[in-house]
């Protein structure tokens, strides 16, 4: 038995010396945060502390040197992040992920983010091309210079990090843009839905405003269908696609199933791109009047997808004045990629951002010359679509070439997305986008970068004017008592001939749909807050008899009526106030189904045993999305199956599902119950479609969640921070995401949205990506949170040590000064 002890010990060894490898390789990639480091590039010297709350303060002795810091600093923590992002917007995913990905490059090299931002950056002024240019020498830097070991994301991939150029950081700015706004997937959408109802039926799916008629007076369908738009034989297969007409592709490669799995929730994502439905946030602000300390209190949680990391990197950016400038001293929410704070405060002044949701997205019908497909139909005649090639690298096949179009609108999106060709006629018209962020003015990062150096309202206000995309609702508070909102960014005017008004898409050869100019900043919607408060939830916020058109698909108006509620119900408001609104979970959405969900269940009390055990908690719910009740959870589900026992019979199956899932149609449902209308519920009434929803919804739960007795909205409603690309990978994603039971729904104030045609369908994939209160008496007394942890690295405990704290809505300490400094690191030269 000698051989075998010495096999065993052989082994043992083995192991530990792989155990040895992996604890230094852990260990290596750690940041290093106290000490000394060099910093190539540097003019002085840079301090960086990290405080008892992980915010990292970085003082330098000049502008540029801060923001080079903080580039390094990004890099440092953050290097995945960054790199994943720079290939999403150079459409480079399949060079490491294969053809899974491929789509999603087209799309981003069609859309031509990258082309655009070289044209911004071109006529940006001299100083926001040198801190552009310092903050990425930074990242740069450290990626050249740094031991630090890689995450294993870049082992795994076996990739090493790409150089971030100023490009990219102005690039990262319109992929913000892309991601928070527009509306070309609402124009879409009712595109196809006009495939299968006429143009009435449509304004029930997709409905105006509250209290507002239709801006389209088109009768859309029958345009369409005088056109010919659509295919002849829907539903059915794509027989044609732009794919396939426009590239190359080498046949015998197929990805890996591991690279497959991980390329799965990046294309939905594409996919999805301009299809959600409520992406917003909530903002909102008192004067010293309505706050129990004399001094403005402000509010903030921009809802975003939520991600492993964190989008927000918190730090605080200190420099002296100098040349013309005034001394830099901010602190609050940064974005890797850029090199200013986004959203925080300064030494007298706090400030917050919602989605104004404006419609700057217009799709164009672009009519294709029936004797030469490379022209197509504008105000003068047929002209030449402008086309580039593109080469796409596609790891384990050759490169594919793809062939980008462009009209005078914009570039051909329905070549990028095959969804489109799964109803209209590819071969007479394409789909054209006109969108604002693409245009060369777009300064969005110079008035970020001009922004951080405020120090009053009217300065934020007069350094928000070059911001460009996407349009925001700016709340603003700041140590004198002065509150006040502005709308920041570009709006285009409407011709009033426009009888579609960008609802839906138009003929793109009639001049009367073109843009006609731009709303001039000065007149964007604005209030100086003299009733005592002010807020915004992506709900409509012109005023009655305001004279411009911004658009019409604003996000319904529950959460901006349940915070008035509150604003209302407190005379006299404190941060503590304050925190309690950030925690509220009563839907007025739920409770405007109540009254048809209790139908429902009394319908069907006696014959489901579910509804007897869970009785008590079913009398009891008034609305409220609690995470530890089990009845959100059958309200929710029975709101799902209501929806698509009603809808899908008339748009199709294929048609309902590709509208579906992101948008969940609660308005035309209300609507349809509180009319009994027959259209939609049949024959036997809406009373009789509400219980059936609520059988299949009682009988989806058991199957998916065992007995009654164990159900619980927070276990179904988790809050999943997805890890780009390993949350699709079982294996991994245990270990790379970051998940955590919550309440809410898509209409609380804290809210918490979930995609009914995902995997986990209540999980919750869309909320407050960080909370934050701003106390104008003393704005050290401010707070914030998210829903990870500062650091990117994996291994680290700074991960998701913020999870628990982010579902509890509590909070931490946001300072200037801290004696508390956990680290201490030197950055020379």
């Amino acid at each position: 038995m000698a051989w075998f002890k010495r096999l065993a010990a052989g082994v043992a060894l083995l192991l530990v010396l792989v155990a040895s490898a992996m604890g230094i390789y852990v260990w290596r990639s750690f940041p290093q945060l106290d000490g000394i480091l060099q910093g190539p590039g540097l003019k002085a010297p840079v301090q960086i502390g990290r405080d008892a709350s992980d915010v990292t303060h970085i003082r330098a002795a000049s502008v540029r040197d801060a923001h080079w810091a903080l580039g390094y600093t990004h890099a440092q923590e953050r290097s995945w992040q960054l790199e994943f992002n720079r290939r999403v917007m150079h459409g480079e995913l399949s060079e490491v992920l294969g053809s899974a990905t491929l789509e999603t490059d087209r799309l981003m090299r069609t859309l031509g983010i990258l082309r655009a931002a070289q044209k911004q950056w071109e006529g940006l002024p001299a100083d926001t091309k040198a801190s552009l240019t310092a903050y990425v020498d930074g990242i740069n830097a450290f990626h050249q210079t740094s031991s630090q070991a890689l995450p294993p994301e870049f082992h795994v991939l076996r990739v090493k990090p790409g150089l971030w150029t100023p490009q990219d950081s102005v690039g990262w700015a319109i992929m913000m843009a892309l991601d928070l706004g527009g509306n070309w997937g609402t124009e879409l959408a009712r595109l196809s839905a006009l495939a299968r109802v006429d143009t009435a039926r449509q304004w029930q799916l997709y409905p105006p405003y509250p209290g507002e008629a239709p801006a389209a007076t088109a009768d859309l369908a029958q345009l369409y269908r005088s056109l010919g738009v659509y295919r002849t034989d829907l539903p059915g297969a794509i027989k044609t696609g732009a794919l396939e007409r426009h590239s190359t592709l080498t046949s015998g490669a197929i990805s890996s199933k591991l690279a497959e799995d991980m390329a799965e929730g990046i294309a939905a994502w594409a996919a999805d791109l301009g299809n959600v439905e409520g992406k917003g946030s909530n903002n909102w602000a008192v004067a010293g009047s309505r706050s129990t300390s004399g001094k403005p209190l402000l509010a903030n949680d921009p809802h975003l997808g939520l991600s492993a990391p964190a989008i927000w990197y918190f730090a605080r950016l200190e420099a002296p004045a100098a040349n013309g400038k005034p001394a830099l001293n901010v602190v609050g929410a940064t974005l890797p990629g850029l090199p200013f704070v986004v959203l925080g405060r300064s030494e007298k002044l706090a400030w917050g951002f919602t989605n104004t949701g404006p419609d700057v997205q217009d799709l164009y019908l672009e009519q294709i010359d029936p004797a030469n497909p490379a022209r197509y139909r504008t105000p003068d005649g047929w002209a030449n679509f402008a086309t580039r090639n593109e080469i796409i690298r596609v790891k384990g096949q050759g490169d594919v070439s793809v062939v980008v179009r462009e009209t005078r609108h914009g570039p051909v999106l329905s070549d990028a997305q095959k969804s489109h060709g799964e109803f209209l006629n590819l071969n007479r018209y394409v789909l054209a986008l006109r969108w604002a962020a693409l245009d060369a003015d777009n300064h969005t990062v110079q008035a970020g970068l001009e922004g951080n150096f405020a120090n009053s309202v009217p300065e934020l206000v007069a350094a928000y004017a070059s911001y460009h995309s996407p349009m925001q609702n700016v709340l603003m508070a700041d140590t004198s008592g002065r509150i006040q909102f502005k709308a920041v960014g570009r709006v285009p005017l409407r011709r009033a001939d426009n009888d579609i008004m960008g609802m839906a898409p138009a003929p793109g050869w009639e001049p009367r749909y073109d843009w006609a100019g731009w709303l001039p900043y000065e007149q964007t919607p604005q209030e100086d807050g003299a009733k005592g408060w002010l807020a915004t939830a992506n709900q409509r916020i012109t005023a009655p008899g305001y004279p411009h058109f911004l658009g019409q698909d604003w996000a319904t108006p529950q959460r901006f009526d349940r915070i008035e509620q509150m604003m209302a119900a407190t005379p006299q408001h404190s941060r503590a106030s304050f925190e309690a609104m950030h925690a509220d979970q009563l839907s007025l959405a739920a409770r405007a189904l109540l009254p048809a969900f209790t139908a429902a269940v009394q319908a069907r009390q006696s014959g489901q045993s579910a509804l007897t055990t869970l009785a008590e908690p079913l009398k009891a719910f008034d609305g409220s999305m609690r995470a530890d009740s089990p009845v959100p959870l059958i309200f929710a589900a029975w709101a799902d199956e209501l929806a698509r026992g009603l809808i899908a019979p008339k748009l199709g199956e294929e048609g309902f599902k590709r509208v579906y899932g992101k948008r969940h149609f609660r308005p035309a449902v209300e609507s349809i119950l509180a009319s009994n209308d027959a259209f939609w519920c049949g024959a036997t009434g809406c009373p009789k479609a509400s219980a059936a929803a609520l059988d299949r919804a009682l009988a989806r739960l058991q199957a998916a969640y065992g007995e009654p007795s164990s159900w619980r909205w927070g276990k179904a409603h988790e809050a999943v921070s997805t890890h780009r690309p390993f949350s699709n990978v079982k294996a991994l994603a245990k270990f790379f995401e970051v998940r955590v039971e919550t309440g809410g729904d898509p209409f609380t104030v804290n809210v918490g949205q979930h995609w009914l045609n995902d995997a986990e369908p209540f999980a919750n994939r869309h909320a407050a990506s960080l909370r934050a209160i701003y106390d104008l008496a003393n704005l050290d007394n401010s707070g914030f949170v998210y829903q990870t942890g500062q650091s990117g690295l994996v291994f680290s405990s700074r991960y998701r040590d913020m999870a628990g704290q982010w579902a509890g809505v509590e909070y931490r300490p946001l300072r200037m000064q801290s004696a508390d400094m956990r680290s201490n690191l030197v950055l020379q030269p």
